[in-house]
């Protein structure tokens, strides 16, 4: 039995990054030897020297939305509504914060751009919101991206917390292990030998949420959509036979390759699939595909925390997030990153 307790950690304040960090790939970089237990300290772009030619990075393109959207009731008062999930061409399910939000509320959004109306209250506590229109293509137009509850400061350029390789709109919240590739480190890595091949997961929020229950086996874990194409599955499989590894970019593509190896064929590692995975990866859980790890560092109880445990162990891992506190590693969204060989 794994206690939640387990994966809590202090963490000073001040460690956690309210900025990003100029250029991209000029954040700190902390690497991992699960075979050793050897730590180094390095800067991102020096990641190019620990990949090695046939190797194949797994990148999420997930593209954050313009997900927070704000009008007013009838009545004057003020209403927040976030988008968590697209359920049809007009209704969403939604976080709504505001005065007395039951069924059949009715919102005005941007000075009546849009209106919106609340349908039904989940049991958890989200909404489901019926808009009056499709409100996906204007989005930029009358949404604002959503920054994580712990980022208190403005965020200068909202093109920073999306990806240089992000196209396929759907996440609230950006795989922040990809924040880190600029498009000439790229071209460096590709220039090594080293393969590039795209996954999606849309993230939602429960991906930052602590979990609550005390033993981690009893927890719900929060499903996203995801997509693996057959063309990416058959590249993935060729490097693993061929001897290459499978290097993940960010605890998303990590979910994203494990639950594709739920639907391969005999003989292959992964196969393609598209929907929604609930996978929930914890210490005990046995990596098939992935076979080394670029992530950044995760909020205490968070199943992105077990997520990596699970591959690193949790003795390494501790010692891992111990040496990055004193040594002022920046932590969560926008701070530096670690990779796990």
């Amino acid at each position: 039995m794994t206690k939640t307790s387990d994966f809590d950690y202090p963490l000073p304040s001040e460690l956690i990054a309210q900025h990003p960090v100029e250029p991209r790939d000029s954040a700190r970089l902390m690497v991992v030897h699960r075979n050793t237990g050897e730590i180094e300290h390095r800067i991102f772009r020096d990641i190019v020297g620990y990949l090695e030619p046939g190797d194949l990075l797994v990148a999420n393109d997930s593209r954050v939305i313009h997900a927070r959207l704000y009008g007013r009731k009838k009545t004057g008062g003020k209403v927040e509504i976030f988008l968590l999930r697209k359920l049809s061409s007009k209704r969403w399910e939604c976080l709504v914060r505001g005065h007395r939000m039951r069924p059949g509320t009715e919102v005005s959004i941007d000075d009546g751009k849009v209106n919106a109306v609340v349908e039904s209250v989940k049991e958890e506590g989200s909404r489901i919101v019926r808009f009056d229109r499709e409100i996906e293509p204007i989005l930029p137009e009358i949404g604002h991206v959503p920054l994580p509850p712990y980022i208190h400061a403005d965020l200068d350029d909202p093109r920073r917390y999306q990806t240089v390789y992000a196209r396929e709109d759907g996440s609230v919240a950006a795989p922040t292990a990809g924040l880190h590739f600029t498009e000439d480190l790229m071209r460096a890595i590709e220039a090594k030998g080293v393969l590039m091949a795209f996954v999606t997961l849309h993230v939602g929020l429960g991906t930052f949420q602590p979990v609550k229950e005390e033993v981690i086996e009893e927890h719900k874990m929060h499903s996203e959509f995801g997509t693996v194409t057959p063309e990416v599955a058959d590249l993935i499989n060729r490097v693993k036979r061929s001897g290459g590894r499978i290097v993940a970019v960010g605890t998303t593509s990590v979910r994203t390759l494990e639950t594709a190896a739920q639907f391969a064929e005999q003989g292959k590692h992964v196969g393609a699939w598209s929907g929604e995975t609930d996978l929930f990866i914890y210490p005990g859980y046995e990596y098939k595909v992935v076979d080394a790890m670029i992530t950044n560092f995760h909020l205490p109880r968070s199943t992105l925390l077990m997520l990596v445990a699970a591959f690193t162990g949790k003795e390494l891992l501790d010692k891992a997030y111990a040496e990055a506190i004193e040594r002022r590693y920046r932590f969560f969204s926008f701070g530096d990153a670690m990779l796990i060989i």
